[in-house]
């Protein structure tokens, strides 16, 4: 009876209800902008004609030194929509997919007015879904980026009846070839992204099987940590965290300076080199950035993106398994978890209840100011690797512990999933 009345009342997230089109935010650049406003490259080129000529395309071209990529010598011609007239225009479930030239020639090449990037087929039919990854410095967000991507390929995407899919040919292979081989074949730690370094976003789509749900496109941008509190830079990509649906933020549990000492202690004669790998700023002052940026201009000075507060590299903190004050030995910190077509609610308020009290005792005013300044927060470990590396090299087989939980939790905080308590 009890099981029967814990279903009835168990919380549950609502699936969205389509609407007939959405605005668009660009994966690239980040720019939000109406349907109607993109723009299209042409499907052919005319020598005889200069409106369609091959030509330089100053928008792209912009973008691309921003990543320090070549500049492309010669383009198709781009299709400024609101110069044609309406029966030029082709629509698909109420947004504007293709033009007809001059020529009687059809594109559907959509742009995005802003930084001509192709957009995705389903721009402006779903909603633009961006998860951007923010943390101090060292805190490990190419790592972890790198094993989530992996795990959602391989583990997440068919618990949930889905694929999780590369936007195109060039991203799968700069993630496969620049961080995946590297660190899940080769063992190999990767690089700190270095702030001089503007890198690509990784753009996937988590697409479900079920053609009625709307699937997500998932932006996954390498920002380098020091970046997070120095506002020039941040400025650069303050856009892509302010058009977000959810943010995973990270804190590394060497950057709390309550417990960092302690932790070193324990770890004996690789301690020198963990301490030398967690240099960076307290968790706090990225969250001052964050709230001088964009969230100090917003109505009530708090932002409603859901925020997966994620406490990385949980393997170190085995070492306070014995000091109750900390972690309890038998905590769920260590203990892998699969969540399989909902969000095991049951699973994930132990986790969430566990790192909160955790942090609130570490680094109180951390989550003081997360209580402050952001409405919907929850709490996760993670061990991107399972272990911690020695002499940038990871012995054995990488095993990555509840990485994919924050973004599980994120689906549920969107309404693409259920959430359900256990029997």
């Amino acid at each position: 009876m009890f099981a029967g009345l814990k279903r009835l009342f168990e919380k549950k997230s609502s699936i969205k209800e389509r609407l007939p089109f959405y605005d668009i935010v660009c994966p690239y650049c980040f720019f939000k902008f109406h349907h109607e406003e993109v723009v299209f490259r042409a499907a052919h080129d005319r020598d005889d004609d200069e409106a369609l000529a091959l030509q330089e395309d100053e928008k792209l071209n912009h973008y691309r030194a921003g990543f320090g990529l070549a500049p492309i010598d010669e383009l198709e011609a781009v299709i400024d929509p609101a110069r044609i007239s309406n029966e030029q225009k082709i629509y698909s479930n109420h947004v504007l997919t293709g033009v007809i030239d001059p020529y009687s020639v059809v594109t559907k090449i959509r742009l995005c007015p802003h930084c001509h990037n192709d957009l995705p087929i389903t721009a402006g039919k779903y909603p633009s879904n961006i998860v951007s990854i923010v943390g101090a410095t060292s805190v490990g967000k190419t790592v972890y980026m790198t094993t989530l991507i992996h795990t959602l390929q391989h583990k997440t995407a068919p618990n949930f009846n889905a694929a999780c899919i590369p936007l195109n040919t060039e991203i799968s292979r700069r993630y496969r070839s620049n961080y995946e081989i590297p660190l899940l074949e080769k063992g190999s730690l990767l690089p700190s992204t270095e702030k001089a370094t503007r890198q690509e976003p990784f753009i996937f789509q988590f697409i479900f099987k079920d053609e009625d749900q709307a699937p997500l496109t998932l932006v996954f941008f390498d920002v380098a940590g020091e970046g997070m509190t120095d506002k020039d830079y941040l400025s650069l990509h303050a856009a892509h965290i302010k058009n977000s649906a959810g943010i995973l933020f990270l804190v590394d549990p060497m950057q709390i300076r309550t417990i960092r000492e302690k932790l070193l202690y324990q770890m004996g004669e690789h301690s020198e080199e963990i301490a030398a790998a967690s240099l960076g700023d307290d968790p706090r002052e990225v969250i001052i950035s964050l709230f001088g940026d964009f969230i100090a201009h917003l109505d009530d000075n708090k932002t409603d993106i859901p925020t997966a507060v994620v406490l990385t590299k949980s393997d170190l903190l085995a070492v306070l398994k014995n000091d109750s004050d900390y972690i309890s030995e038998n905590s769920n910190v260590f203990r892998n978890f699969t969540h399989r077509g909902y969000l095991h609610l049951d699973e994930f308020e132990n986790i969430n209840g566990e790192i909160h009290r955790f942090l609130a005792r570490v680094d109180t005013p951390f989550v003081n100011a997360l209580d402050v300044y952001f409405k919907h927060t929850s709490y996760f470990a993670v061990s991107a690797l399972g272990r911690h590396p020695v002499n940038q090299q990871v012995s054995g087989i990488v095993s990555p512990v509840r990485v994919d939980e924050p973004f599980i939790w994120l689906l549920y905080q969107l309404g693409y999933i259920e959430g359900r308590h256990g029997e």
